[in-house]
Protein backbone atom coordinates (compact mmCIF):
# COMPACT_ATOMS: atom_id res chain seq x y z
CA UNK A 1 0.00 0.00 0.00
CA UNK A 2 1.41 3.58 -0.58
CA UNK A 3 2.07 5.08 2.66
CA UNK A 4 0.40 8.36 1.56
CA UNK A 5 -2.40 6.63 1.95
CA UNK A 6 -0.97 4.67 4.93
CA UNK A 7 -0.84 7.90 6.15
CA UNK A 8 -4.21 9.79 5.10
CA UNK A 9 -6.27 6.28 6.61
CA UNK A 10 -4.70 6.33 9.90
CA UNK A 11 -5.72 9.94 10.12
CA UNK A 12 -9.36 9.64 9.56
CA UNK A 13 -9.59 6.90 11.43
CA UNK A 14 -8.18 9.26 14.20
CA UNK A 15 -10.59 12.15 12.86
CA UNK A 16 -13.62 10.59 12.46
CA UNK A 17 -13.43 7.01 13.56
CA UNK A 18 -12.54 3.24 12.72
CA UNK A 19 -13.26 2.41 9.71
CA UNK A 20 -13.46 6.42 8.64
CA UNK A 21 -9.89 5.87 5.88
CA UNK A 22 -10.86 2.80 4.07
CA UNK A 23 -14.60 4.33 3.56
CA UNK A 24 -13.33 7.37 2.67
CA UNK A 25 -10.59 6.69 0.65
CA UNK A 26 -10.22 4.27 -1.91
CA UNK A 27 -7.40 2.71 -3.17
CA UNK A 28 -7.46 4.67 -6.42
CA UNK A 29 -7.10 7.85 -5.15
CA UNK A 30 -4.42 10.31 -6.48
CA UNK A 31 -2.42 12.98 -3.88
CA UNK A 32 -1.71 16.67 -4.28
CA UNK A 33 1.29 17.60 -2.69
CA UNK A 34 3.15 20.71 -0.96
CA UNK A 35 6.28 22.29 -2.37
CA UNK A 36 7.81 20.41 0.29
CA UNK A 37 6.86 17.03 -0.33
CA UNK A 38 3.60 16.78 2.43
CA UNK A 39 -0.08 15.55 1.42
CA UNK A 40 -2.34 19.24 0.90
CA UNK A 41 -5.48 17.33 -1.36
CA UNK A 42 -6.40 13.98 -1.49
CA UNK A 43 -8.65 13.50 -5.05
CA UNK A 44 -10.32 11.00 -7.44
CA UNK A 45 -10.60 11.42 -10.86
CA UNK A 46 -10.10 15.09 -10.56
CA UNK A 47 -12.43 15.99 -7.95
CA UNK A 48 -11.05 16.57 -4.48
CA UNK A 49 -12.63 14.36 -1.47
CA UNK A 50 -10.44 16.22 1.34
CA UNK A 51 -7.79 18.46 2.26
CA UNK A 52 -5.00 18.08 5.47
CA UNK A 53 -4.93 21.05 7.05
CA UNK A 54 -1.06 21.92 7.48
CA UNK A 55 -1.50 23.58 11.12
CA UNK A 56 -2.73 20.67 13.02
CA UNK A 57 -3.14 17.66 10.49
CA UNK A 58 -6.46 17.30 10.41
CA UNK A 59 -9.09 16.84 7.09
CA UNK A 60 -11.10 19.53 5.53
CA UNK A 61 -13.71 17.28 3.38
CA UNK A 62 -15.26 18.28 0.29
CA UNK A 63 -18.24 17.05 -1.07
CA UNK A 64 -16.95 13.72 -2.29
CA UNK A 65 -15.67 12.87 1.37
CA UNK A 66 -18.62 14.50 3.08
CA UNK A 67 -20.40 12.08 1.07
CA UNK A 68 -18.80 8.82 2.06
CA UNK A 69 -18.56 9.86 5.70
CA UNK A 70 -22.10 10.37 5.92
CA UNK A 71 -22.52 6.46 4.74
CA UNK A 72 -20.22 5.25 6.99
CA UNK A 73 -21.42 6.56 9.92
CA UNK A 74 -24.27 6.30 11.43
CA UNK A 75 -26.31 8.24 12.77
CA UNK A 76 -25.32 10.55 15.09
CA UNK A 77 -22.18 10.32 14.03
CA UNK A 78 -20.37 13.72 13.51
CA UNK A 79 -23.59 15.37 12.64
CA UNK A 80 -25.31 18.36 13.60
CA UNK A 81 -28.99 18.26 13.03
CA UNK A 82 -30.64 21.81 12.27
CA UNK A 83 -34.30 22.36 11.97
CA UNK A 84 -36.25 22.64 8.72
CA UNK A 85 -36.31 27.18 8.98
CA UNK A 86 -32.68 26.73 8.74
CA UNK A 87 -32.10 24.03 6.21
CA UNK A 88 -32.05 25.46 2.88
CA UNK A 89 -29.58 28.20 4.02
CA UNK A 90 -27.13 25.62 5.14
CA UNK A 91 -27.22 23.82 2.33
CA UNK A 92 -26.56 26.92 0.32
CA UNK A 93 -23.16 27.40 2.26
CA UNK A 94 -24.96 29.97 4.83
CA UNK A 95 -23.24 29.50 8.64
CA UNK A 96 -25.45 27.36 10.63
CA UNK A 97 -26.41 29.41 13.54
CA UNK A 98 -26.49 27.66 17.52
CA UNK A 99 -30.43 29.11 17.78
CA UNK A 100 -31.21 26.17 14.26
CA UNK A 101 -29.42 23.54 15.99
CA UNK A 102 -31.89 20.51 16.81
CA UNK A 103 -29.56 18.13 17.90
CA UNK A 104 -25.86 17.18 17.90
CA UNK A 105 -23.35 13.97 18.31
CA UNK A 106 -22.49 14.47 22.02
CA UNK A 107 -18.78 14.00 21.14
CA UNK A 108 -18.12 16.86 18.43
CA UNK A 109 -15.91 19.51 20.21
CA UNK A 110 -15.07 22.81 18.83
CA UNK A 111 -12.95 23.12 15.83
CA UNK A 112 -14.49 19.15 14.79
CA UNK A 113 -15.14 18.44 11.14
CA UNK A 114 -19.11 17.96 10.90
CA UNK A 115 -21.69 17.15 8.33
CA UNK A 116 -24.47 19.22 8.62
CA UNK A 117 -28.12 17.31 8.05
CA UNK A 118 -31.64 17.89 8.23
CA UNK A 119 -34.00 16.61 10.15
CA UNK A 120 -34.53 13.60 7.94
CA UNK A 121 -30.75 12.93 8.00
CA UNK A 122 -30.31 14.42 4.33
CA UNK A 123 -26.90 15.52 3.59
CA UNK A 124 -26.93 19.69 3.52
CA UNK A 125 -23.61 20.66 4.03
CA UNK A 126 -19.79 19.97 5.76
CA UNK A 127 -17.77 22.46 7.44
CA UNK A 128 -16.41 23.22 11.52
CA UNK A 129 -18.30 23.48 14.50
CA UNK A 130 -17.65 26.34 16.32
CA UNK A 131 -18.94 24.87 19.29
CA UNK A 132 -19.52 21.79 21.30
CA UNK A 133 -22.00 19.95 21.18
CA UNK A 134 -23.64 20.75 24.80
CA UNK A 135 -23.11 24.79 23.40
CA UNK A 136 -24.36 23.71 20.38
CA UNK A 137 -27.40 22.75 21.72
CA UNK A 138 -28.31 24.67 24.58
CA UNK A 139 -26.63 28.58 23.05
CA UNK A 140 -29.58 30.44 21.41
CA UNK A 141 -27.29 33.20 19.77
CA UNK A 142 -24.01 33.14 17.48
CA UNK A 143 -22.74 30.86 15.01
CA UNK A 144 -22.64 26.96 15.62
CA UNK A 145 -21.22 26.00 12.58
CA UNK A 146 -19.01 27.72 9.75
CA UNK A 147 -20.53 25.84 6.65
CA UNK A 148 -17.35 25.40 3.94
CA UNK A 149 -19.48 23.40 1.58
CA UNK A 150 -23.27 23.73 1.32
CA UNK A 151 -24.49 20.12 -0.78
CA UNK A 152 -26.77 22.74 -2.80
CA UNK A 153 -24.20 24.20 -4.64
CA UNK A 154 -20.55 22.88 -6.56
CA UNK A 155 -17.95 24.18 -4.76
Amino acid sequence: MNSHLRKVRIIADYQFGRGAGRAVFPDDVEFRLSTTGRIRQILQDGERIATLRADDNQFTLGMIGASRLHAFLQYPGMRVVVNSDAAPFVSQGKTAFARHVVSVDPVVRSGDEVLLVDEDDNLLATGQAQLSASELCSFTNGAGVDVRIGFGRKS
